[in-house]
């Protein structure tokens, strides 16, 4: 019987009266999954979730069927034609993922409340101090599934990690994908990964994998044995942080949703639609981009005084630059003032822009905000009177409803995507023609376009790069969120039980 209240909380250095079993469920290929639940006749075919492909967007997710073809997640989605000329392309539906999302946390939550939203399609659920032991955690993962199962039918699987710790559930899901269950019982990290390169474990990407890899060490069991010291002098205190992740050990609590996570940064980032050597332009972007994450501190309550500027050149190198301020802010005037300076600074001018970005981290609440220069003080208040009508403007008729008159001659040409690429750019690429591959197939249609699934297209036939494209307006799956629920999945779940609270008192009436 659950207990609510019970669960346990692992200290470093302390005895523990439950041995920790925590569960990390994993949606498989979850977005893609969701379009193939909605419409069967996807079933078996390769699916990308992704913007329209005559745009320069990227893939969301992709189907199992897809990822046969080398689709990955983050690929661009005409590199994804390139591959797969017959992959139907889908338009994602958030209203959808999120619904979904929060009713496998419902069926978690019977199981135990103890349940921490890791992302849209993940999830760690604490089972310590509950009827689930070692020796039966194997039956609830399938009763879990199952559950999963029944509601959603057979195209929503789930890969189910269990480990003593977050860390070996994390990378016990990946294990057997797709629809698995892997179990890591205490005393058996070393022998199933002992042998794996630094890589496979959850937290070391590219970089400190090469870092690693210069000092001699390549496997985790050679960083498990590698003297601490000399981590600690290469990576500080992440050194000793790696010797223990190498060794299996984690005392990072699972953390309910009703506590919350704190919110470390805001940032908002945006891809051209074409790649740009004009700095004016780059600009432009990063300034709409300042004034959306002004617009989200003040509406969240929050100040920062670290501003980061990041850059995505053609090549896909990537830089980021941060400053930190003397004074804590909310407003885009200060924002865009720091990563202006940061963008012109260390803007390679024989390289063309692809991607702009800007961050704001070292948030405090604005209630904790020291009082500012008394000198500044009259000209700050008069702007903070103007930001709180541009707020509530915002707020009663869109965040579209007014802008800067700097951004308004290049609204269009900056977000509209369809204007700068179009179709025949990439007609000409020769995606999607006969010679592409060979094998016969069903032609299918969406009104005048045209598509070969199970193969390519007739010799000397050219199909469209959008033949395969499913627009998801009118579409009736697509599921309204309430106004103003935030996208945050500890807030969602809050929102849900509030709900279930309503409609059992509702019942009890």
């Amino acid at each position: 019987m659950l207990a609510r209240g019970s669960h346990y909380r692992a200290q470093p250095g302390k005895e523990t009266r439950y041995q920790r079993v925590i569960f990390h469920i994993d949606m498989d290929a979850f977005f893609a999954s969701v379009e193939v639940m909605c419409r069967p006749k996807l079933r078996g075919k390769p699916v990308i979730v992704s913007g329209k492909p005559t745009t320069r967007s990227v893939v969301a997710a992709a189907s199992y069927p897809a990822r046969k073809y080398g689709i990955r997640s983050g690929m661009s989605s005409v590199e994804a034609f390139r591959r797969c000329p017959h992959v139907i392309a889908v338009e994602g539906k958030p209203g959808q993922y999120i619904h979904t999302s929060l009713e496998l946390l419902r069926i978690y939550k019977e199981h135990s409340t103890v349940v921490e939203p890791y992302s849209i399609d993940e999830a760690f659920v604490d089972m310590t101090g509950t009827d689930c032991t070692w020796e039966n955690c194997e039956e609830v993962a399938r009763a879990i599934k199952a559950k999963i199962r029944d509601q959603f039918g057979p195209d929503l699987t789930a890969s189910v990690g269990i480990g003593p710790n977050k860390l070996l559930a994390k990378m016990c899901s990946g294990m057997n994908k797709p629809d698995g269950i892997t179990v890591l019982r205490p005393g058996e990290f070393g022998r199933m990964f002992n042998d794996k390169a630094v890589s496979e474990m959850w937290g070391i990407g590219a970089k400190t994998e090469v870092a690693l890899n210069l000092m001699g060490v390549s496997t985790i069991g050679e960083l498990a044995n590698f003297p601490v010291a000399m981590l600690r002098r290469r990576f500080g205190i992440m050194g000793e942080v790696l010797h223990m992740m190498a060794c299996g050990q984690d005392d990072t609590p699972v953390t309910p949703y009703y506590e919350g996570m704190p919110i470390k940064s805001m940032g908002h980032e945006h891809t051209l639609s074409a790649d740009t050597w004009d700095i004016m332009e780059a600009e432009q972007v990063l300034l709409r981009l300042c004034d959306q994450v002004a617009r989200r501190l003040r509406k969240k309550q929050y100040m920062s005084n670290v501003i980061s500027m990041r850059l995505r050149f053609a090549d896909f190198e990537s830089i980021g630059r941060q400053k930190k301020i003397d004074c804590y802010t909310d407003e885009e005037r200060t924002i865009w003032r720091v990563s202006r300076d940061l963008l012109h600074r260390y803007w390679r001018p024989g390289q063309a822009i692809r991607l702009v970005g800007v961050n704001c981290s070292n948030l405090i609440r604005v209630q904790e905000w020291q009082q500012m220069d008394l000198f500044v003080q009259r000209n700050e208040d008069e702007h903070r009177k103007l930001l709180g009508a541009i707020d509530a403007i915002r707020d009663k008729f869109g965040e579209h409803a007014i802008t800067r008159a700097r951004l308004v001659s290049h609204d269009r040409r900056m977000w509209s995507n369809n204007r700068r690429v179009a179709e025949p750019r990439f007609m000409r690429m020769g995606l999607g023609s006969g010679n592409a591959a060979r094998g016969g197939g069903a032609r299918i249609g969406d009104g005048g376009s045209r598509s070969w699934m199970g193969g390519s297209a007739p010799d000397g036939a050219r199909t469209s790069l959008m033949a395969g494209w499913n627009d998801a307006k009118g579409n009736a799956d697509d599921v309204a969120l309430p106004p103003g629920l935030s996208s945050s999945p500890f807030e969602m779940l809050r929102h849900q039980d509030a709900e279930d609270r309503v409609r059992s008192g509702g019942d009890d009436s």
